[in-house]
C-alpha cells in the first residue's frame, strides 16, 4: 500500500501549474513542435520504464478522505473528491469527467488508465484542494536512478479548488471552467507534460474553449514519452513522422 505521505523514500520533485484565464496577460515561450517535456531536477520525467517512447500503465483514484502529503509543493493537503461536486456538477457527472479525461490521453498513446479504489494504492490521486486556491494544480514526485536522463514518477496529484464554480461542456464563459478540459490538461501534467506555450494546445497555460480534444502538439508530446496507441489506428498515424 502506497504512503499518503509523499514518496519518503522518492526524491521529490515539484511542479507547479495552473491553467490561466484568457484575458490574462502572460508572456509566451513556445515548445518546439507544439509540446515541451515535463523537467524537474534537469530530468524528463514519466511512467513505467526510463525509456521515451515506451508505454506504461498507470491507476488513479479519487480522494475519499483527507490527505496529506509531505514535503508536495502543490496538493500537499488534499479533501475529498466529492467536494467539488454539487447541483451544477453531480458526482456522477464528475466520475464520468474524469473517466473521459484520462480517455482521451489513452486514446492518443500507449498508456492504460484503471480507477482503484484506495488512494492510498494509487499512482495518481485526484482531490479537491485543503487550502483553496488557484483553480487547479498537478505535483509529480519522481524515483532515484536515471536513464539518460529520464526518470521514473513515483506519484501524480491532481487538486482542484472546490471554492470555484464548474461547469460540463463550452459556453463561452471562460471564468466558469470546464472540468473536462481542465482535467485533461492536469493530468496532462502528472503523466510529464508541460506548458508548451499560453494557447494552441491543450497543454498551454491559458484557458480557452477553442478546442476540446488534444491538439498536433499535445499528441506529439505524449507519442514522445509513450509511443503511440496500440489500439487507435487513426490517431496513430498522426504525426507519426515526429515520433
Amino acid at each position: 500500500m502506497r504512503t499518503i505521505t509523499n514518496a519518503r523514500l522518492a526524491i521529490g520533485a515539484l511542479f507547479i501549474t495552473a491553467l490561466l484565464p484568457l484575458a490574462l496577460p502572460v508572456p509566451a515561450h513556445g515548445g518546439e513542435g507544439g509540446y515541451r517535456l515535463l523537467k524537474l531536477n534537469g530530468y524528463k520525467v514519466k511512467w513505467g520504464e526510463q525509456t521515451l517512447g515506451v508505454g506504461a500503465s498507470i491507476s488513479y483514484a479519487f480522494a475519499d478522505r483527507y490527505m496529506q502529503f509531505e514535503g508536495a509543493r502543490n496538493c500537499s493537503e488534499l479533501a475529498p473528491m466529492k467536494g467539488l461536486s454539487g447541483e451544477h456538477l453531480p458526482y456522477e457527472t464528475l466520475k464520468h469527467e474524469t473517466a473521459a479525461a484520462f480517455a482521451i490521453w489513452e486514446r492518443a498513446a500507449d498508456l492504460s488508465f484503471h480507477r482503484v479504489d484506495d488512494a492510498r494504492d494509487a499512482d495518481i490521486v485526484l482531490g479537491t484542494q485543503g487550502k483553496p486556491t488557484g483553480q487547479a494544480f498537478a505535483n509529480v514526485t519522481y524515483l532515484p536512478g536515471a536513464n539518460e536522463g529520464v526518470r521514473s514518477i513515483e506519484q501524480g496529484l491532481v487538486c482542484l479548488n472546490p471554492e470555484h464554480q464548474w461547469k460540463v461542456g463550452f459556453d463561452g464563459d471562460t471564468d466558469v471552467y470546464d472540468i473536462r478540459y481542465t482535467l485533461i490538461h492536469e493530468i496532462g501534467h502528472a503523466v510529464g507534460l508541460d506548458h508548451p506555450g499560453p494557447q494552441g494546445q491543450i497543454m498551454g497555460f491559458r484557458y480557452a474553449e477553442d478546442f476540446a480534444e488534444l491538439q498536433p502538439g499535445d499528441l506529439r508530446g505524449i507519442r514522445k514519452l509513450y509511443g503511440p496507441s496500440v489500439n487507435n489506428s487513426e490517431l496513430a498515424n498522426i504525426d507519426s513522422d515526429s515520433q
